[in-house]
């Protein structure tokens, strides 16, 4: 059974990794000061407020709040499960990631990262039959007769499932064990009364790879007639249908170089547009495009354009696109519809009108401000008054998906003019609902919270800052019994730092992953307070004294209310006397007050 990855590892990954390195591979990072800058990877910005420490090991974004370890960033920034980010890691530093015995991994953590050379197997498997088989002349046939050319079929890895249900199975599921792995990658089916056979029969195979170029799926097209029309592997620890895309690991530089990606229907499409030199184009896998997709899309390009059949089905798969991208549209993005004619999609129209004339077709894509307002306006008459009021009614719950920004306010202002209402009088909430909480009126200047420090933040904050200050505390316990909030949380600080030697910020959040002050942490581990510029052990001991000093007279507060409502016992009555004797003690010098 696959075992947990130990935390002992996690942590000496982090201070063995540089976080500089890891994001500067994949955002360019600038110095300023001791730290590196850049403009956010995860939001729109135009002056950085991106930070990245080389002494936390740790990003914090002062506009839209994202924060985290070199994990954490590999995990947002490339969509890696946590696993993935710690493999990824480990094998930059050259380590090999241990697994505790006796715990499984939580089920969103089983990635299959050992079902990845079973799939560049099956892949190897199937363009050998597309080569060989006796029964190849078919689809060979097949994509010759649909116009894909030898250099095409090569380039994108097509292959070949012959007819027959165990050809797969044969190859490769040589015993009990990899026909277990062959059914965990979907690529066989168990049948109820034991035994398996081949998911993929006598279709052509087009191998679906992530972002990272591994195959975690294949598509099947049949050869002749027969239902379905196309096969996708089902969902497995590798394969997830909302965030993978067809043809983009293969696209990405197309579309870098386009500063565009073209979003089609079909891998065919993919394929035949590839071939007439149009690269930059993606299929979604059966599934209408979701947020993840686009959240993917726009970090290779700022302009994302649909390719939709005109048909009733095409229309109605580009309003679910719309919908689904509202809450990620925002200025600095760009989203629009091309709609082909009717009973056309781009394999069969660029065989017949060439590269030139469907690249100018794109030129007329329709934005989506235009095809939403386009489209609504189409429902209602806007000569009647309560035709304009049903626009504002239909187009409410639309914009108030979007992001609070610039764009947002541009298309309430176009609603306005549609509907001859002051702007100021829409029924459009001013927040967006669906926009996380820490993002709403977050404040960039990072210059933390606006009210009072209370000691414990400071001391949490100098503890994240400062890992090494720990080992001046020697009595923790002392203020267990304290009752200010945030010291179940510096103690737990305390026991993570000095449980282990080492740590750096990054590392010591990471112990924090799954609890509810991770969030707490990530914003104090970039905190300014003028306490946090000066000589640290000399504030901490001074902030450490402070607590001790409270949690003194706390005790002494609670044994004397104690003894007047019914008296203490004799403990209790020595410790009144040790805690009052403290005091006149601490009374007679008067420690520095920061």
């Amino acid at each position: 059974m696959a075992g947990r990855i130990p935390k002992q590892f996690i942590d000496e990954l982090l201070t063995r990794s540089d976080i500089i390195d890891v994001i500067d591979a994949r955002v360019p990072l600038r110095k300023a000061g001791k730290d590196y800058k850049a403009c956010c990877p995860f939001h729109e910005e135009k002056t950085p407020s991106f930070t990245v420490s080389a002494d936390k090991q740790f990003y914090h974004c002062f506009g839209c709040g994202a924060h985290g370890s070199a994990i954490g960033f590999l995990m947002d920034y490339e969509h890696m499960s946590f696993v993935e980010a710690v493999e990824e890691l480990a094998a930059r530093a050259g380590l090999t990631v241990p697994k505790e015995a006796g715990t499984a991994f939580e089920k969103e953590k089983d990635t299959g990262a050992d079902l990845i050379e079973l799939m560049r197997e099956a892949a190897r498997f199937y363009r050998q039959q597309l080569r060989e088989h006796p029964q190849a002349g078919r689809p060979v046939d097949y994509l010759k007769g649909r116009g894909i050319t030898g250099e095409i079929a090569r380039d994108f890895d097509l292959g070949f499932a012959p007819d027959g249900w165990d050809n797969l199975l044969r190859a490769l599921g040589k015993d009990d064990a990899s026909r277990e792995a062959l059914a965990r990658a979907g690529l066989v089916v168990k049948k109820d009364g034991g035994g398996y056979y081949d998911r993929f029969r006598d279709r052509v195979m087009f191998p679906i790879e992530d972002h990272r170029g591994r195959i975690v799926a294949f598509g099947g097209r049949v050869i002749d007639k027969g239902e379905p029309k196309y096969l996708n592997s089902p969902e497995t620890p590798l394969f997830h249908k909302g965030r993978e895309l067809y043809g983009l690991f293969h696209a990405r530089d197309a579309i870098k170089r386009e500063n565009r990606v073209m979003v089609v229907e079909g891998y065919m499409d993919v394929v035949a547009l590839a071939q007439f030199g149009i690269d930059f184009a993606v299929a979604t896998l059966g599934t209408a495009t979701t947020r993840d997709h686009l959240e993917r899309l726009f970090r290779h390009a700022p302009e994302v354009v649909f390719c939709f059949d005109g048909d009733r089905a095409g229309r109605e798969a580009a309003w679910r696109a719309l919908d689904n991208a509202l809450p990620v549209l925002r200025e600095g993005r760009q989203i629009s519809f091309l709609f082909l004619p009717e009973g056309e999609d781009p394999d069969t129209l660029v065989r017949k009108e060439g590269r030139e004339t469907f690249l100018a077709r794109l030129k007329k894509a329709l934005p989506l401000p235009d095809y939403l307002f386009d489209s609504l306006s189409r429902q209602v008459d806007l000569g009647r008054l309560d035709g304009r009021a049903r626009l504002v009614e239909l187009a409410r719950p639309l914009l108030s998906k979007m992001p609070v920004g610039v764009l947002r306010q541009m298309m309430l202002d176009r609603l306005a003019e549609l509907s001859l209402m002051d702007p100021d009088k829409l029924p459009v909430s001013a927040a967006n609902p669906e926009q996380p909480a820490s993002q709403r009126g977050f404040r960039p200047s990072g210059s933390g919270p606006r009210e009072p420090a209370s000691v414990v933040r400071l001391a949490i904050a100098m503890l994240l800052q400062r890992p090494e200050l720990a080992r001046n505390v020697h009595n923790a316990d002392a203020l267990a019994d304290l009752d200010m909030p945030g010291i179940p949380l510096l103690l737990e600080l305390l026991r993570v730092v000095k449980g282990t030697s080492g740590l750096n910020t990054a590392s010591i959040i990471e112990n924090f992953s799954d609890s509810e002050y991770k969030q707490n942490l990530a914003k104090l581990a970039f905190w300014q307070h003028p306490a946090l510029e000066q000589d640290l052990e000399t504030e901490f001991s001074g902030v450490m004294n402070r607590l001790e000093e409270a949690s003194t007279r706390q005790k002494t507060e609670q044994l004397l209310q104690k003894k007047q409502a019914g008296g203490l016992n004799q403990m209790e009555k020595d410790e009144l006397a040790r805690l009052l004797s403290l005091k006149r003690d601490n009374s007679r010098v008067s420690p520095s007050r920061h």
